[in-house]
């Protein structure tokens, strides 16, 4: 049987390569809308878009495949 500290490592490369990756494009992404943002309000929404992307990515995808 394996000990708690076996356990929590078990999976743990993939999910910190996964949140690195998710990290990069957020910032991308956040960098991108905040420089088109015009007004306060355009920059808090940008900050909105920047956390929710890969919702609005796969939206966009399933709409060009019409599932």
């Amino acid at each position: 049987m394996k000990n708690s500290t076996e356990r929590q490592r078990g999976g743990a490369g993939m999910n910190g390569l996964l949140g690195g990756t998710y990290g990069l494009f957020f910032l991308g992404a956040l960098v991108y809308y905040l420089q088109q943002a015009t007004t306060f309000w355009m920059g808090i929404l940008g900050i909105l878009k920047a956390l929710v992307w890969p919702a609005m990515l796969l939206f966009k995808v399933f709409t060009l495949l019409q599932m």
